[in-house]
């Protein structure tokens, strides 16, 4: 019998608790551990089959916003795993060892419907990446090959990099980010000193339609309108953008919503597919692995936009699909004296 690529994705689909290779084995006739691990080793999975698949399933809209985030796949407990290294987790609120997984998610907001579409493994000490490079070279991608039409690119702070936000300015498109509290701006057209952004002073009007500032570094010609969103009783978030015909905090504060979507996608990938759960050292295994989980969340995802039920009713509906056969024609029958 032939293992496949497809072999792995519906193990990954189906498995509720087990994802390891071994499980795998076990309930597969005429596969061994071994011929499985040895086509893990030598397939070679990318980005691109996450594009082939998804690329139809878009429904796409000129008003989208494209999301960038990255997450780290847990790997306390493996430190011998060739891509995962010592990183910060948002997640966990300190560092761990795991491997960085940096995604683009696609969000038509008006639909109320979202795809990731591409994605990059954060891995510095082979490919001399960073972050931000990663970003920057799925967004050219996105623009110049696979012509995906989009309205703005939503980020969090992380990636709120002078280089960044420039280079999304340079494409024609528009961006919204917070701005880390320390970082430096003027409102006063030059006729002050920068200063911090949390020590900047508001007025009503300012407070409901922004105000445009210049951010230390940028070119002299390049402002960007900065609003102050109450997120909550104990955070304010200050979100700059290059819209500069933006006129509501209101506004701004339901956009930047929408790039929660990430956080979604992240904690179903997580919570669905065993995306954690490979322990095999070899790097090329460990990014088959999450290409597969990738494409089972898409699979998972389309079927719920299908049938109007939540990813997880769909996961675990297999479960009761199991309960309601065992109940006809149970395996092992209950027996009482």
């Amino acid at each position: 019998m032939r293992f496949t690529k497809l072999n792995y994705c519906q193990y990954l689909l189906s498995s509720q608790i087990n994802y390891t290779l071994t499980n795998l084995a076990e309930h597969l006739e005429q596969i061994s551990h071994d011929k499985i691990n040895r086509y893990l080793k030598n397939e070679k999975l990318t980005p691109r089959i996450l594009w082939d698949n998804v690329k139809d399933l878009i429904e796409i809209n000129d008003n989208a916003y494209l999301v960038f985030d990255d997450t780290v796949i847990d790997k306390r407990y493996a430190i011998e795993i060739e891509p995962s290294k010592r990183q910060y987790s948002g997640n966990e609120h300190g560092v761990i060892q795991g491997i960085g997984l940096v995604n683009c998610v696609y969000v038509n907001h008006e639909l109320g419907k979202f795809w990731v579409v591409d994605y990059r493994i954060y891995d510095p000490d082979r490919d001399g990446k960073t972050k931000i490079d990663h970003v920057m070279e799925m967004l050219q991608n996105l623009v110049y090959n696979k012509v995906l039409p989009f309205q703005a690119v939503l980020m969090d702070t992380w990636y709120a990099t002078n280089k960044l936000m420039l280079y999304i300015d340079g494409l024609g498109k528009y961006y919204y980010c917070p701005l880390k509290r320390n970082r430096l701006v003027d409102d006063t057209a030059g006729e002050e000193d920068y200063q911090k952004v949390e020590l900047l002073s508001w007025n009503e009007e300012e407070l409901k339609s922004g105000k445009i500032v210049k951010i230390k570094k940028f070119p002299q010609a390049k402002k960007v309108k900065l609003f102050r969103v109450i997120v909550s009783t104990d955070k304010t978030d200050f979100i700059a953008t290059n819209d500069l015909s933006q006129d509501s905090t209101d506004v701004v504060q339901k956009v930047c919503k929408v790039r929660w979507k990430v956080e979604e996608f992240h904690r179903e990938l997580k919570q669905l597919t065993g995306i954690e759960s490979c322990q095999c050292r070899k790097g090329r295994i460990q990014r088959n692995h999450i290409a597969c989980a990738i494409l089972v969340w898409l699979r998972l995802k389309n079927l719920a936009y299908k049938t109007g039920q939540t990813i997880y009713q769909i996961k675990h509906g297999l479960l009761s699909n199991y309960l309601v056969q065992q109940l006809k024609r149970p395996n092992v029958p209950m027996f009482i004296a």
